[in-house]
C-alpha cells in the first residue's frame, strides 16, 4: 500500500477525504450491528418462536465471534494483506446478513449471526490499520482518527435508534437486510481508494497453533461471561469456564514466545502507552456500553416507551458525541491524549450517575436527557483519545495487530460489563420482587444500581488512563527497537 508522504494534506484532498468516509462507514457498521438487534427482539422472539433463554443469543453470538476472532483478523491483515482481509469479511457479512434476515428458524439466525461476528473480526481492524497507514502526517491522523472515535462512540446509540425505526417500519428482518447495500458500497469502493498491499506471509508461515489457542480462548472467556448472569457465577460451569480460558490463553502466551512466526509478537506490548490504553479501554467500555442496555429496557419496560420512542430517545447523544468528538480532534495536537481521555472519563461517570438516580415515573427532559447529553460529551472525548493513544508508536508492520488488540479490548469489556452489571440488576430486583414490591418499582432500582456500579468503572478507567501515552497525534516516534517492523519471512 502506498502511504502518503509528509507533503500536502492527505485529507484535504477529495480523495482522502472519500477513503475516510469508507473506512468510518466500515466502523459504523461494524459497531452498529452490535446493538441494532436489541430493539427488535421482541419482535424476533415472536416471529421465529425463540424461547425467552435462546433469544439472548441473537445480540450475544454476534459478540462471541466478533470478539474470539478479533485478534486473528488483525494479524491476518497485517501478514495477507489488509485491503485482502477487509473485502473477504465484507463479503461474509453481507451473505451472512442475507441468511439471517431470511431466516426462518431460531438456528439459522444464530447461526447468521455467528457468521457476521467473524465477517466483523476480519474487517474492523484492517480498516482501522488503513486509516492509521494512510494518514500519517500528524494533523491528518488526528482529524481522521477524530471521525473514528466519534462514529465509534456514536455507534451504539445509532444502532438503538435504527432498530427502533427498522422494527417499526418494514419490520425486524431489515435490521439484517439493511446491511447489504452498505456492503456492496463498501466492496465498490475499496478497489479504488485503498491500494492493495502486498502479502507479507505465506500460509505455510502462518502461526496455526496461536490461532487456534488465542481464537478458542478469547470465545471460550466471551462465553462464559454472556451465561455467567443466568447461571450464577458460583456455578461450576462459570467457575470452569473461567480456568479454562485463562488455561488456553496461558497456553498461547506461552506458544507465542517460542514460536518463530508468532500471531502475536508479545513485544509489541513494549510499545509506550499501548497496553495501558488497551486496558482503559476495556474497563470504561465495560461501565459505557451497558448503559445502553439498561436504559432500553427502563424506557420500554418501565415508562412504557415503544422501540421507536426508544430508539430516538438517543438522538441527542449521538449529536452530543460527533461534536465532542471534533473539538476532541482539535484538542489532541495541543494538549495531548491523556486530559480529554481522563476528563471524557470522568464526564461519562457523571452522566452515567446522573441517569443512575431514575425514578419509577421518569420524565424524559428532567430524569434522562441531562445524563445523556453529559455521558455524550465524554464519550466523544474518550474514544477518540484512547483510538489515539493506543495507535500511536505503531509501526506499519503491525497497525492491523495494534488495531485488533484495541477493538478486541472493546468486546471483551462489553461482555464482562454486561456479565457483571447484569447480575447486579437482576440481584436487586429479585430482592425487592421477594419483598412484594411492584415489579415497575423492582425493575427501576436494579437499573438504578447497575447504572451506579457502571459509574464506579468509568471512574476506575479514568484512574487507569493516567498510565496512557500523553501523545499528540504525531507520526511514529523515532523507531524504537519495540516497534521496528517484522522482517516478511524469507523462507
Amino acid at each position: 500500500m502506498t502511504e502518503p508522504g509528509a507533503g500536502p494534506s492527505f485529507l484535504a484532498t477529495g480523495r482522502g477525504k472519500l477513503t475516510l468516509t469508507l473506512l468510518c462507514a466500515i466502523a459504523f457498521l461494524d459497531f452498529v450491528d452490535a446493538s441494532i438487534v436489541n430493539v427488535a427482539l421482541p419482535a424476533i422472539r415472536a416471529d421465529l418462536d425463540f424461547s425467552v433463554q435462546s433469544l439472548q443469543w441473537v445480540p450475544s453470538a454476534y459478540l462471541l465471534t466478533y470478539g474470539g476472532f478479533m485478534l486473528l483478523g488483525g494479524r491476518l491483515a497485517d501478514l495477507l494483506g489488509r485491503r485482502r482481509v477487509v473485502v473477504t469479511g465484507t463479503v461474509l457479512f453481507a451473505l451472512s446478513s442475507v441468511a439471517g434476515g431470511l431466516a426462518q428458524s431460531a438456528a439459522l439466525l444464530v447461526g447468521a449471526r455467528l457468521a457476521q461476528g467473524v465477517g466483523a473480526a476480519l474487517m474492523l481492524p484492517g480498516a482501522l490499520s488503513i486509516l492509521t497507514t494512510l494518514f500519517r502526517e500528524g494533523g491528518d491522523r488526528g482529524k481522521a482518527l477524530g471521525v473514528w472515535g466519534g462514529v465509534g462512540g456514536a455507534a451504539s446509540a445509532a444502532g438503538v435508534l435504527l432498530g427502533g425505526l427498522l422494527t417499526d417500519g418494514p419490520g425486524w428482518r431489515w435490521v439484517m437486510l439493511v446491511n447489504v447495500p452498505v456492503c456492496v458500497l463498501v466492496i465498490a469502493g475499496l478497489f479504488p481508494l485503498v491500494e492493495g498491499d502486498r502479502r507479507a506471509a505465506r500460509w505455510a508461515d502462518f502461526d496455526l497453533l496461536g490461532a487456534v489457542l488465542v481464537t478458542g480462548g478469547t470465545m471460550l472467556l466471551v462465553f462464559t461471561l454472556v451465561k455467567a448472569p443466568d447461571v450464577g457465577w458460583g456455578a461450576a460451569r462459570t467457575i470452569g469456564g473461567l480456568a479454562g480460558a485463562a488455561v488456553v490463553l496461558l497456553a498461547f502466551v506461552l506458544a507465542e514466545r517460542r514460536g518463530r512466526d508468532p500471531l502475536l509478537p508479545l513485544s509489541i506490548f513494549r510499545i509506550r502507552g499501548l497496553g495501558a490504553a488497551d486496558v482503559t479501554q476495556l474497563v470504561a467500555v465495560a461501565g459505557l456500553m451497558t448503559m445502553f442496555f439498561f436504559l432500553s429496557l427502563y424506557m420500554e419496560n418501565v415508562l412504557g416507551y415503544s422501540p421507536l420512542r426508544t430508539g430516538s430517545a438517543y438522538l441527542p447523544l449521538c449529536f452530543g458525541v460527533g461534536i465532542a468528538a471534533g473539538v476532541t480532534s482539535q484538542l489532541i495536537p495541543r494538549v495531548g491524549t491523556r486530559p480529554p481521555l481522563v476528563a471524557g472519563l470522568l464526564a461519562s461517570a457523571a452522566g452515567i450517575y446522573w441517569l443512575s438516580r431514575i425514578p419509577v415515573d421518569g420524565h424524559y427532559l428532567t430524569d434522562l436527557l441531562p445524563g445523556l447529553l453529559i455521558t455524550s460529551a465524554g464519550l466523544g472525548l474518550a474514544f477518540v483519545a484512547v483510538t489515539t493513544a493506543a495507535n500511536a508508536n505503531v509501526d506499519p508492520g503491525r497497525a492491523g495487530l495494534a488495531a485488533a488488540l484495541l477493538n478486541a479490548s472493546q468486546q471483551l469489556g462489553g461482555a464482562l460489563g454486561l456479565a457483571i452489571f447484569s447480575a447486579v440488576a437482576t440481584a436487586r430486583t429479585e430482592d425487592l420482587l421477594a419483598d412484594r414490591r411492584p415489579v415497575p418499582e423492582a425493575l427501576t432500582s436494579g437499573f438504578s444500581r447497575a447504572l451506579l456500579a457502571s459509574s464506579l468503572f468509568l471512574v476506575a478507567a479514568a484512574v487507569l488512563a493516567l498510565r496512557a501515552a500523553n501523545t499528540r497525534g504525531e507520526a511514529l516516534d523515532a523507531p524504537a527497537e519495540a516497534a521496528r517492523p517484522e522482517p516478511a519471512p524469507t523462507r
